[in-house]
């Protein structure tokens, strides 16, 4: 196979998987400090991108569209998290899992009444809509700008959680939350924080989704299942855990569907060659996750 072509799905490999990530942090917070099993966070991925797709319209920049539509799906997620779920913290995972797939066609609903059935096709800024020539590689600007942004972001989450009072007690949450409340810790504005916080992540991903992939209803459920994925395996409560499982993720899924149909084609004729190898890559991030949980049951780098 050839080696740009390797290296092109390499890159749209970590590019995937910094996506993953601005999913999974948010998520694996929620799920580690708590303790809240949320199937609605892919819809924060598809109100983002909706809300930047309108927002640019608005306001004729793609910067300001996304920045804009990023905080207010962190209030969607304070909304959301206020009137709908703060009741639920302390009932059962399976009223949770109930009350946030109601939530997803709620929003599901909302977005087809709102924008309609049809997908919408957003695109990338003027600045990003052409390609950078890496090493004789022509790849696209707006690819390596998500990659960039998403590495930014990861680093600031990693400055947040370790180098700041609200970082702290986000750690001290996902380690020992009974502890954090002993201490006095107003948790409720602590949980409403790390919700708004996830939603906004989640947002952010939509948002630079939206040039890549088509807005449409729906979409948020087609990442979810990848990022439980990348929480099971990175250690539930985790961000260095998100990122390593989410990088993980996005390069297996990404390198499996370039890679193993071409792999089957050496012993099966293309049609089948194809079946097979396309079904076998979507099977790799599960086998993937088999074989960390048999290594490590409580995933790569659990929280505590």
């Amino acid at each position: 196979m050839d080696t740009l072509l390797i290296a092109e799905q390499a890159l749209n490999g970590l590019q995937f998987g910094v996506m993953l990530f601005l999913m999974a942090a948010g998520l694996t917070l929620v799920f580690g400090i708590m303790d809240l099993i949320n199937l609605a966070h892919g819809s924060f991925y598809m109100v983002g991108a909706y809300l930047t797709a309108a927002f640019v319209g608005v306001f004729d920049h793609f910067l300001l569209a996304l920045l804009a539509a990023v905080a207010l799906t962190a209030l969607v997620g304070l909304a959301v998290e206020w009137t709908a779920l703060r009741s639920f913290y302390r009932r059962d995972h399976l009223d949770q899992v109930l009350a946030t797939f109601g939530l997803i066609l709620f929003f599901n609903e909302l977005a087809r009444i709102i924008w309609g059935p049809v997908p919408i096709f957003l695109n990338p800024p003027a600045a990003l809509a052409g390609t950078v020539n890496l090493f004789g590689l022509q790849y696209p600007a707006i690819r390596l700008a998500i990659l960039g942004v998403g590495v930014a972001v990861a680093l600031l989450l990693w400055l947040l959680i370790a180098r700041t009072r609200v970082g702290m007690l986000i750690r001290a949450g996902a380690t020992n939350r009974e502890m954090v409340m002993a201490l006095g810790v107003d948790v409720r504005l602590l949980f409403s924080l790390v919700f708004a916080l996830g939603a906004g992540l989640a947002g952010l991903a939509g948002a630079m989704a939206g040039p890549v992939l088509a807005v449409q209803v729906g979409m948020g459920e087609q990442i979810l299942i990848l990022t439980f994925v990348v929480i099971v395996i990175g250690g539930i409560g985790s961000v260095r855990g998100a990122l390593a499982g989410a990088l993980l993720v996005g390069m297996v899924d990404t390198l499996g569907r370039a890679t193993l149909p071409a792999l089957f084609r050496l012993f099966l004729d293309p049609a089948a060659a194809n079946g097979a190898g396309g079904a076998a890559a979507s099977m790799a991030i599960y086998v993937l996750m088999a074989l960390v949980l048999a290594i490590r049951p409580r995933g790569l780098f659990p929280a505590g």
